[in-house]
């Protein structure tokens, strides 16, 4: 497959437009969960409050 075939796919039909949007959204979706988990390791020491919310849902209530 050339470059002007790859290229036309890409940008001129709606499948290949569909192609580079949920492209974008799974690179995205990687990068905030590398980066929220880098944080949570840096953050380690930091006292959650109780209107605190947590994607990952680590600290569940255990004792409720």
């Amino acid at each position: 497959m050339d470059f002007e075939a790859l290229y036309d796919f890409l940008f001129n039909t709606y499948a290949g437009i569909g192609c580079l949007v949920g492209a974008g959204l799974v690179i995205s979706l990687i990068a905030c969960v590398i980066m929220e988990r880098r944080t949570r390791k840096t953050f380690v020491d930091r006292q959650g409050d109780e209107d605190d919310w947590s994607f990952f849902d680590d600290e569940e209530d255990e004792g409720k």
